[in-house]
């Protein structure tokens, strides 16, 4: 049985505001409150007690997911079937739609030591203009390793692409990348050998480009993940029956959404240039994606009171959004980031469903705690889309 199989197209709206890292847990500095318990957010709540509540699961108990996988199970698509690598989303979040024989990289400036440890995994947040010219630099620099070429595409902020264009380019290799400040960068190595003349390649590329970045001051060194060859995945309006349009600041969300054939446009670097182009093209689409990243970088910084203000900043835009009117709004995020863990953790997500056709809870307050209470219970991210679409009927009784 496929989604599409019981599609009936209507006219209704369905909205996914995705909170990016909105969950957290519990803080001993803060009254053993979560960012969101913490934060005054009156529109939410009231929301809340007009909607069903639940906790959503990105990838399975347990399991800390990137980005990717916790984004496409919030489109319906079973993480564990789907195996994109970081630099095919990046790549294709700044535009650069793959070829055959190309291999993508997601990369990192970042600041390393004279013994290669890692002193700052993001170069100080470098500035997009500074990153900008980096790039421009390392492009000057070099533009392929033993025949194949090298091309060097920027990103935002610390975040850049590499594509690397040859024969029989293999993406099974370990990241450079350890993770934590305070350890030395690793090396490619092969996860498979057929992957071992690749493996090569990139521990050159990263010689080389180590070489070009050494009397940069912040930006002196690079941490590679995520190879990718070209993805092949099912797209997202041939699996659901839906028209669908993609809102999101950040590259690599755009990058899931442009590989699933969602309409991605570039409509501007803030939230409110999002909104204004959702009240422009609203109705030329069934399925809208809404990406607020903001929650996510404060709590990856550990900074508390940071995610806090960028969920109650998040607070104040819903009024815009429900002027809307959507027939379903579903409030949550892709992965929970504690910024008492300062990364992406396992927790499930707060989740909220408004429709005409959902029953609501009457829960007074939009949190985590509250979530778990919540009709929707627990479940698999994945299932939260056929919900929303039954919320929305658009999917027709199944069977005899």
């Amino acid at each position: 049985m496929k989604l599409k199989d019981l599609y009936q197209k209507n006219d209704a709206k369905i909205i996914f505001l995705v909170a990016d890292g909105l969950g957290g847990i519990p803080h001993p500095n803060f009254k053993n409150l979560t960012e969101l318990e913490y934060a005054k957010t009156p529109n939410l709540d009231k929301l809340a007690s007009e909607s069903t509540l639940g906790l959503t699961i990105p990838v399975d108990y347990g399991i800390t997911p990137g980005s990717g996988p916790a984004h496409f199970s919030l489109f319906g698509y079973n993480p564990s079937a789907v195996d994109i690598g970081r630099g095919a989303l990046e790549a294709y979040g700044i535009g650069h739609i793959m070829e055959d024989d190309e291999m993508a990289i997601r990369a990192n400036f970042c600041t390393i030591n004279e013994s290669k440890v890692i002193t700052d995994r993001r170069a100080g947040r470098i500035e997009t203009h500074e990153m900008e010219r980096i790039v421009e630099k390392l492009s000057s620099n070099i533009r392929d390793i033993d025949g194949t070429r090298v091309i060097f595409r920027p990103g935002k902020e610390h975040r850049f692409v590499i594509i690397l264009k040859g024969k029989d380019l293999q993406d099974a290799i370990t990241d450079t990348d350890p993770q934590k400040e305070g350890l030395t960068l690793l090396p490619p190595n092969p996860l498979r050998k057929e992957a071992e003349k690749t493996a090569k390649l990139v521990n050159r590329l990263v010689e080389a480009i180590l070489n070009v970045l050494k009397d940069e001051p912040r930006a002196n060194g690079v941490l590679l993940r995520g190879y990718s060859l070209k993805p092949n995945v099912e797209n997202f309006t041939d699996r659901t029956g839906m028209k669908a349009l993609s809102l999101a600041n950040y590259p690599m969300y755009k990058g899931i959404t442009r590989i699933l054939g969602m309409d991605t446009p570039d409509p501007g670097e803030s939230f409110n240039d999002l909104i204004n182009y959702l009240k422009s093209h609203l109705n030329e689409y069934e399925f809208i994606y809404l990406h607020y990243k903001y929650a996510d970088k404060a709590g990856e910084d550990g900074d508390f009171m940071k995610k806090v203000k960028a969920i109650e900043e998040l607070d104040n835009y819903l009024p815009e959004i429900l002027h809307l009117r959507p027939d379903v709004l579903v409030i949550t995020g892709d992965h929970s980031t504690p910024s008492l863990l300062k990364s992406h953790s396992w927790h499930p997500n707060p989740t909220l469903l408004k429709s005409l056709y959902a029953p609501f809870d009457g829960i007074e307050r939009f949190t985590e705690r509250n979530c778990l209470r919540g009709s929707l219970g627990t479940l698999h991210a994945y299932h939260l889309l056929s919900i929303a679409m039954a919320s929305a009927l658009k999917l027709k009784k199944w069977g005899a």
